[in-house]
């Protein structure tokens, strides 16, 4: 088993987040009172006029990216990259309207650069939103014959009372995880450490692209409009993106899906790991790829509307009077 942790791996998510707390005192927002939601969010939030808001977002797909050039497959890459913005969309309410993308590759490779927006349409279809724009550059210097780097942003659209906000979130309501295809697209600078380049078919399930929520995300508001209070993308950090969704309430995950029930690619990685499981749970999404908070008293509902529609979920923990803080009490893997 494997001692090295995400840090050791090369990154270091505590800086990060600490940087973003700095870019928060950097950043002016508030001369701008249309700015509803700024930095730090999953999404900013900008308020058109008084009937109308607009959601943007942008993203990578991190070092996700050097197993596809390894094993040249690309196609998933580009659903990754629709993935990761709009998934983020989702979390402040709003319905996707459109997308583009930016290349970046040491020199430009029309077969992949062609399997990638091909991804992006697909993600784009999934996601019913439009395709409608990017760059792309080549950049030798800069990145190497086969190499590229990709960033995704997205808009949408959402009216004042779809906005989510912690105005109707009360101690007791109930947390629900969506079930993840994998890992999706972080924690790759330490998965590419704990897989060999012989082991094809885990580096192959390893590529999965990141799951798209939008359409069990849709039908639920439809089904539970004043019970789906908040959302939260499992992205990197793992369980501690749920706090983003109020720093009124702590969090505590008092269940969690067993390595039987996640995606079978879990288990065999998880197994090489070393180190305490709240760091795997910082780590990597475990399994769930977005967590809801909704009314104590629709929770078992929401969970029977969501197996009807074949969507793998749990029931992972509640909310309380509180500053931010997450709580792991009594997960068992």
């Amino acid at each position: 088993m494997s001692k090295i942790d995400y840090k050791e791996a090369g990154v270091d998510v505590t800086k990060a987040d600490a940087f973003v707390e700095r870019i928060k005192n950097l950043v002016p927002t508030t001369f701008n009172e249309q700015v509803l939601q700024g930095i730090g969010g999953f999404a900013a939030v900008y308020k058109l006029n008084e009937e109308k808001y607009l959601a943007s977002c942008t993203d990578g797909v991190g070092t996700k990216l050097k197993l596809a050039q390894k094993l040249d497959k690309h196609h998933g890459i580009g659903i990754d990259l629709v993935a990761m913005c709009v998934n983020d969309l989702l979390c402040v309410g709003a319905r996707p309207l459109f997308f583009l993308d930016y290349m970046a590759f040491g020199k430009l490779d029309t077969r992949v650069s062609e399997e990638l927006i091909a991804g992006m349409v697909d993600g784009c279809r999934q996601s019913g939103m439009a395709l409608i724009g990017g760059e792309t550059a080549e950049m030798p210097g800069v990145y190497q014959d086969g190499e590229y780097d990709l960033a995704g942003f997205s808009v949408g659209e959402l009216t004042p009372a779809e906005m989510f906000t912690d105005k109707h979130m009360e101690s007791g309501d109930v947390l629900i995880g969506l079930a993840s295809s994998g890992f999706h697209s972080n924690g790759y600078s330490l998965l590419r450490k704990l897989v060999r380049d012989d082991e094809t078919d885990l580096l192959h399930q390893l590529l999965v692209p990141t799951k798209i929520y939008v359409e069990i995300f849709t039908q639920l508001r439809r089904a539970f409009p004043a019970e789906l209070l908040a959302a939260a993308h499992m992205t990197g950090g793992g369980v501690d993106n749920i706090p983003r969704m109020s720093e009124k309430f702590n969090y505590k995950i008092t269940s969690w899906p067993s390595l039987e029930e996640v995606a079978p690619v879990f288990k065999p990685i998880l197994q090489r790991v070393d180190i305490p499981q709240e760091e795997l749970f910082r780590t990597f999404n475990m399994g769930v790829g977005l967590t809801l908070l909704v009314k104590r008293s629709k929770a078992n509902e929401i969970l029977d509307f969501l197996a009807q529609k074949n969507v793998k979920a749990w029931r992972i923990g509640e909310i309380e009077n509180g500053s931010g803080e997450i709580e792991l009490t009594g997960v068992r893997l």
